[in-house]
């Protein structure tokens, strides 16, 4: 099922997003985190592309692997870091041959050790270029793009990160998911802006509850996302005691999702970082009803 479908039923689409692990075991436990979450009927997966590309090849068996155990719809992440457009054409060929879906298009984070992006001979240099791809030879898919409540670190100004938003979203994007945040407001201000500016898909919000401090607080440094003071200095206070620190950070997933929820929020999207344990119990403290 496209993303337009899916997110055309009216119901809050729940969504959870997995990476490919590094080990065998890293699998085992990443698959049956995914069992653990079907149980709240979720409308889709999605799976991460490392960085150049580095996880092309697993991200799609990953896909595929959950299609086949859970017949449940997938979205496969995809980036123009260190790729041709012929290369990228035919990692979309067996996608689509593969019957994934839906498409995450993204730029891409410069790989490790480069300081910013850099377009190879024959590659794409923007998100939107990427969408304006798939859209003209794969127009099957449904197409996801990136949205950042508290504005692209590389951006020079939320205006500026609006209208690159707005281009990739013109260009023939389905829907955006947002990356992750901690203070609602930080989303309502940012979905009044798109919807302001012309943007009428939906706007999907993307949560990755606090359960382990040190881990967010390295995610957080990397993308620029902010935790309030409040919140910061609670879990600061609890970090000789990691189960006081972790009920503090999931408090608060579940007081946000509650809040986007009641707001009307077209689906929500957890970052899982392959566990289950983190949405669980957010889900089920906020009375979500397993599917």
């Amino acid at each position: 099922m496209r993303l337009k479908s899916i997110f055309a039923t009216g119901k809050p689409a729940l969504s959870f997003e997995v990476y490919p692990p590094k080990t065998p075991a890293g699998y085992e436990a990443m698959y049956a985190s995914v069992g653990r979450l079907m149980e709240f009927g979720p409308a889709f997966f999605s799976c991460t592309y490392g960085a150049g590309g580095s996880t092309q090849g697993p991200t799609l068996d990953i896909c595929s692997e959950i299609m086949r155990r859970h017949s449940v719809p997938v979205m496969a992440h995809l980036t123009c870091v260190g790729s041709t457009v012929a290369e990228l054409e035919s990692w979309l060929s067996q996608a689509r041959d593969r019957g994934i879906a839906n498409i995450m298009a993204l730029r891409g984070d410069p790989p490790q050790g480069q300081e910013s992006f850099i377009r190879v001979r024959g590659g794409l240099g923007y998100a939107n270029e990427l969408v304006d791809l798939i859209r003209a030879r794969f127009p099957g898919f449904g197409i996801g793009v990136g949205g950042y409540p508290e504005v692209h670190q590389e951006a020079a100004d939320a205006a500026t990160d609006l209208v690159n938003l707005k281009r990739k979203v013109d260009a023939g994007a389905d829907a955006v998911v947002t990356q992750l945040f901690y203070d609602n407001d930080d989303f309502f201000r940012f979905r009044d802006k798109c919807h302001q500016a012309g943007i009428r898909i939906p706007i999907v919000p993307g949560l990755l509850p606090i359960v382990n401090f040190p881990q967010v607080k390295r995610i957080t440094s990397l993308c620029k996302a902010r935790i309030p003071s409040d919140l910061f200095e609670k879990l600061e206070a609890g970090k000789d005691n990691p189960e006081a620190a972790a009920e503090t950070g999931i408090r608060h997933a579940v007081a946000q999702y509650a809040q986007l929820t009641r707001a009307g929020v077209p689906g929500v999207h957890f970052y899982v970082l392959n566990q289950s344990e983190a949405a669980r119990r957010v889900l089920e403290a906020a009375g979500a009803s397993r599917g």
